[in-house]
């Protein structure tokens, strides 16, 4: 009974200190920093939704005040006039290139956490260099091999560099996120008389939930956003994407600004939505998937 009242004692100080007025002032500022940072962060897209229902003439002459009138044509119009179709442009090239990204990735981390090959560690030492170069760097032999590989203004010529140069990050969080995994699972398994193959499937895929959508959003961002080889790769106005459509889409509405910040709106929207409704598996496969290396 003396021990309870001893460890009850204990707790109660613990809490105490945990309460104390110093570390109270320290959550209190901490949250004002972020509050602040997320004003930052913030301010151009509020403003931009902002001025994206107006006419341009209430831009220049009110650009923070509400709109006197609520131009929703505004999106119909950036829509009519050619964003849909960059808009899905980006969406089937980002499709694709999560797909291929992640299964590649998925399939490569299982490979480099589970077996024992040789070579193993020199293809390691491989991924995490491939992070060390810009993309930049290998832009004039890409463009010859698109060139060569008779893909330059399709689709795949944006696709292929996408994955390539994706894969790095992706296989070493995966891979990471598998070495977190009790290998008594994939014993047990195998004792059923359980493939490695189906392992994979019915083991590591459905525990890795959280990694897998942090990789999806990863490479969602990076895809969704990239603008050099969208600008090089691509010369046909048919099939750019929402990066660098809406380059030529603010030249043809120079003067419309209210149109031109509805199209910015649209292209924002997407990766706005993922993050909110992907935000608790993307936290959470960043913690675990740095568990191990």
């Amino acid at each position: 009974m003396e021990s309870m009242t001893g460890t009850f004692q204990q707790m109660k100080t613990a809490v105490k200190k945990r309460r104390s007025p110093g570390s109270q002032l320290l959550v209190a500022i901490v949250a004002v920093f972020l509050f602040a940072y997320f004003l930052i962060v913030a301010y151009p897209l509020f403003w931009m939704a902002i001025n994206s229902l107006k006419v341009t003439d209430e831009i220049y002459s009110s650009n923070w005040a509400l709109p006197s009138k609520w131009m929703f044509s505004n999106y119909a119009e950036a829509w009519d006039k050619g964003v849909s179709d960059y808009f899905f442009n980006s969406l089937w090239i980002t499709a694709v290139t999560i797909v291929l990204t992640v299964l590649t990735g998925a399939f490569s981390a299982y490979g480099l956490s589970r077996f024992q090959f040789r070579g193993k560690y020199a293809i390691l030492a491989l991924l995490s260099a491939g992070m060390m170069f810009s993309p930049q760097v290998s832009l004039i032999p890409l463009f010859k091999l698109v060139q060569t590989l008779h893909i330059y203004n399709t689709g795949w010529a944006l696709i292929l560099p996408y994955v390539a140069f994706r894969t790095s990050l992706t296989v070493l969080l995966i891979r990471s996120f598998f070495l977190s995994l009790p290998k008594e699972l994939e014993e047990s398994a195998f004792l059923d008389g359980c493939s490695s193959l189906g392992i994979f499937f019915r083991i590591f895929l459905p525990l890795s939930k959280p990694i897998m959508m942090t990789t999806v959003i990863l490479t969602a961002y990076w895809a969704w956003n990239e603008f050099m080889f969208a600008i090089i790769f691509i010369d046909s106005d048919s099939e750019k994407t929402i990066t660098a459509g809406l380059l030529a889409f603010r030249d043809a509405l120079y003067t419309d600004w209210g149109v031109l910040m509805a199209g910015l709106i649209i292209s924002a929207l997407p990766l706005i939505l993922l993050f909110i409704f992907m935000q608790k598996h993307f936290i959470r496969g960043l913690s675990e998937g740095g568990v191990k290396g």
